[in-house]
């Protein structure tokens, strides 16, 4: 069996092992190695057992990556997402849906210091559907929006799917981090667009409520600029070039530890709880980094990457062709397997292809994220829907995937126009380089 086909049975086996719940970190390990050794040589596969591990994880662009995960979940803990959607719900709850399109934006906002998709969906859920089961909104709406807006936390920076991106594929990672912002707030504008036209089409799903005073909606932007300041200061450095990727972080974790004390919001609890949680979910990550890394060495010696690219080049397709067929593939993968694992599954062998086209490394990297976020809503797999259920009890699981249905097309429409117009996702990345 040559080399190449010993690559495609790795890549079926590590499919195999993923449906089968094996953690996704442990199958890349365990395929990387084995079809390394079965390739190379056994003294040679545990030699890079040895080293490769290490070399993964004292990386430097790395330790952005627990920076900006604990800035997230102390904001989380502190519980600010109350006063956040309150606070955007003065200005737009008056509206029909107003609530609805405030949850879009709460999440909007909250991303931008949360960086994660579980974190933003699960308080975004806990603050926004109570008030909604309040003001009778029916549950297929509220649901749907939570889901949709929860979507958001890796897309608008500080986003670790992003960060991971740029690790895999050698992208720079403050580039990728500014690449996410026109296409998040596009994004969420559409979301509050389809709100606003489903419920023109059915009335019933939202009602109108008193506007509030004007003196009130001012007050409430007190509860706004914490979020904005933190963005500001750690992504707007970035960008600037004032700071790296990861002293952006650094900035952000501080400024966000500093805020929960000042306002006293934060106890010894909570911080044991913000630490524990982004000690997890870092330790989570930086094992599938270093599988990634050990399957990438092994789909490298095999030469699996370097033929498909030559056989898709030698086809009679057009680049934009392959492109949408590559896509639909991301999209049929996102609805069985979780993101992460598609990413370093998938790019060691999609990414040299991409590049071979002519296309944007930066660009693609927003595309491949909008596209296995609609996973994140549809069954089955459809994590944002779960989480949502397990904090809206009394609302049926099919009743949410089915009133997520037009959010999906949402996110598909903007996927679209990002595809068809990609200098609306490259814009800022090249103001950046020109600074």
């Amino acid at each position: 069996m040559g080399p190449e086909w010993i690559g495609v049975l790795g890549v079926l086996v590590l499919f195999v092992l993923i449906l089968l719940r094996i953690p996704v970190g442990i199958a890349l390990i365990l395929v990387g190695f084995v079809g390394y050794a079965i390739i190379t040589d056994f003294s040679v596969a545990l030699a890079q057992l040895g080293t490769s591990p290490f070399g993964t994880a004292s990386s430097y662009n790395l330790s952005v990556i627990p920076l900006f995960i604990f800035m997230g979940m102390i904001l989380s803990n502190c519980g600010l997402g109350n006063d956040l959607f309150q606070a955007i719900d003065r200005w737009l709850g008056h509206l029909r849906g107003g609530m609805a399109m405030a949850t879009i934006g709460t999440s909007a906002i909250f991303s931008a210091i949360s960086g994660s998709v579980n974190a933003t969906t699960a308080t975004i859920a806990k603050v926004t559907l109570p008030e909604m089961k309040k003001y009778n909104y029916k549950p297929s709406l509220s649901t749907a929006c939570v889901a949709a807006g929860g979507t958001l936390g890796i897309l608008i920076p500080p986003s670790v799917i992003l960060v991971l991106y740029g690790v895999l594929t050698m992208e720079p990672i403050g580039a990728l981090l500014i690449a996410g912002i026109i296409p998040g707030i596009l994004q969420a504008a559409l979301f509050m667009l389809t709100i606003y036209l489903l419920i023109k089409r059915d009335p019933t799903l939202a009602p109108v409520r008193e506007k509030a005073p004007l003196r009130e909606k001012i007050q409430s932007l007190g509860q706004i600029w914490p979020f904005l300041l933190l963005f500001c200061i750690s992504i707007g450095g970035i960008y600037y070039g004032v700071f790296t990727p990861t002293e952006g972080g650094a900035v952000g974790a501080m400024g966000a530890l500093i805020f929960a004390l000042l306002t006293r919001r934060l106890n010894g609890k909570k911080l044991m709880l913000s630490l524990d949680e982004s000690v997890r979910l870092t330790a989570m990550i930086f094992l599938i980094l270093i599988g990634a890394n050990l399957f990438s060495q092994f789909l490298s010696v095999s030469r699996l990457p370097v033929q498909i690219t030559s056989y898709v080049t030698q086809l009679d397709l057009s680049p934009f062709v392959i492109l949408l067929l590559i896509l639909f593939i991301y999209f049929i993968l996102g609805l069985f397997i979780e993101g992460i694992a598609i990413f370093v599954l998938t790019l060691p062998i999609v990414y040299p292809l991409i590049i071979h086209l002519g296309y944007d490394g930066i660009w693609f990297g927003v595309i491949m994220v909008m596209v296995l976020n609609i996973g994140l809503i549809t069954p089955p797999l459809g994590i944002s829907v779960y989480i949502i259920s397990g904090v809206a009890k009394d609302v049926p699981i099919e009743t949410i995937f089915r009133g997520a249905i037009p959010m999906v097309a949402t996110m598909i429409v903007c996927t679209l126009i990002l595809t068809i117009f990609p200098e609306i996702v490259t814009f800022l990345p090249d103001m950046m380089r020109k600074n």
